[in-house]
C-alpha cells in the first residue's frame, strides 16, 4: 500500500506538467497586433521559434520545439512570410508552418546570373502561376516593358530578392525586377563621374554585366571597372572572358580553347573593339556603381592573385602585368 504513494504523486505531477503543457501550446496568446513571420530558405524550427518568443509572440519556445520535433516538421520549413493573426496559439502557428503555404514567397535572383538563369528560378517555383513559362524572350520583354526600346532582356532586370503574394502572376515578378534595375540604372547615371566613355546609360549597364563577372572580391569592384574604362578610353581591346564565354552559348563546356578566343562573334572582345552589343549579365547595384565610379587609378591589366580571396593584383603596363603573371601564376618571382 506504501509504494502506491509514490506513483499518485508521479502520475499526478505528470498529469500536471501535460496540463502545463497543453495549455502553453493550445491557450491562444493575445498579441497586440498581427505578427509576420519571415522563414528564409534552409532555416529550421529553432530559429523560428527564437524570432517568435524573442517578440513574446508565443508563450514557450521550447513547447513549440518539442511539438515541432513530434509532428516531424522542425526541418521542413517553407520559406516564405506567414501572417499570424493577434490571438494565435503555437499550435496555430505550427499548423501553418506544417501546410507550408506562406502568404509570400521570397525568390532571390542573384547578382551575375544570366536572363536564362532567373527564368529557370521563376518557372521552377511552384508557388508562383507561370503566365510567361511559354513565352518567348522577345514575348516576356513585349509584356514586361512594352515601349521599351531593347528586343534582348539580358541585363535589364535587377538581382535581388524578392517578395511576392503566393500564388500571384511571374509576370509581376519580372515587372518588379525591371523597374528596380530601371531606377538603379537611373541613379547610376545621373551620378556617374565626369570623363566615362558611355554613350547612354544602356553602355554604362553593359559594362557594370562585364564588371559583376570579372570581380572575384568586392573591394576589386572600381578597379576593375577602371581597367576596362581605361582600355576603352585608348581604343584597346576589352579583351575579356566572360564576354566570349557568352558569346559562345550552349557550346561553351567549362572551358575556353585558343580557337574559341579567335572565333569572331558580336561578343568576342577579343576580336572586336568596343563594348559587346548587349549585357552579359544581370549586375547588382555594387556593379552599377562600379561601372559609374570606377577607380582613378590608370590601370589596363589584372591578373588573379591565386590566394583564396577572390582578390587580383591590378598592372599600369604590360611589364607589371608579366611580373605580376610570372608572380601569381606562374610563381616565379
Amino acid at each position: 500500500m506504501k509504494l502506491k504513494k509514490p506513483f499518485i504523486l508521479a502520475g499526478g505531477l505528470t498529469l500536471l506538467a501535460l496540463g502545463a503543457w497543453c495549455a502553453l501550446l493550445f491557450v491562444p496568446k493575445n498579441n497586440a497586433e498581427p505578427y509576420r513571420l519571415r522563414i528564409e530558405k534552409g532555416q529550421g524550427i529553432a530559429s523560428a521559434s527564437r524570432a517568435l518568443a524573442d517578440k513574446d509572440i508565443i508563450h514557450s519556445r521550447y513547447v513549440m520545439l518539442g511539438t515541432a520535433y513530434v509532428l516531424g516538421i522542425h526541418d521542413k520549413l517553407r520559406s516564405g512570410s506567414y501572417k499570424l493573426p493577434k490571438t494565435v496559439s503555437t499550435w496555430q502557428i505550427l499548423q501553418r508552418l506544417k501546410d507550408g503555404r506562406p502568404d509570400t514567397i521570397t525568390i532571390r535572383i542573384i547578382e551575375g546570373m544570366r536572363f536564362s538563369q532567373m527564368r529557370s528560378i521563376i518557372n521552377q517555383s511552384p508557388d508562383l502561376v507561370h503566365d510567361t513559362s511559354k513565352l518567348s524572350d522577345a514575348e516576356l520583354l513585349a509584356k514586361v516593358a512594352p515601349d521599351g526600346e531593347f528586343r534582348q532582356p539580358e541585363g535589364l532586370f535587377a538581382p535581388d530578392s524578392y517578395e511576392v503574394d503566393t500564388g500571384s502572376s511571374d509576370l509581376k515578378l519580372y515587372q518588379l525586377a525591371y523597374q528596380t534595375m530601371q531606377r538603379n540604372l537611373k541613379s547610376a547615371w545621373e551620378e556617374r563621374q565626369s570623363g566615362l566613355p558611355y554613350k547612354n546609360p544602356y553602355e554604362l549597364l553593359i559594362m557594370a554585366s562585364i564588371v559583376e563577372k570579372e570581380t572575384g572580391h568586392k573591394d576589386d569592384r572600381e578597379r576593375v571597372a577602371a581597367v576596362f574604362v581605361n582600355r576603352l578610353a585608348i581604343g584597346m581591346r576589352l579583351q575579356t572572358d566572360p564576354t566570349v564565354i557568352y558569346g559562345m552559348g550552349a557550346a561553351y563546356k567549362g572551358n575556353i580553347r585558343k580557337s574559341d578566343l579567335q572565333r569572331d562573334t558580336p561578343y568576342n572582345t577579343y576580336t572586336r573593339a568596343g563594348l559587346p552589343p548587349t549585357p552579359i549579365s544581370l549586375p547588382g547595384k555594387a556593379a552599377l556603381e562600379a561601372a559609374a565610379h570606377p577607380s582613378n587609378e590608370k590601370y589596363l591589366y589584372f591578373v588573379s592573385k591565386m590566394d583564396g580571396t577572390g582578390k587580383s593584383k591590378f598592372s599600369h603596363d604590360l611589364n607589371e602585368h608579366n611580373a605580376a603573371v610570372r608572380e601569381y601564376i606562374l610563381k616565379k618571382k
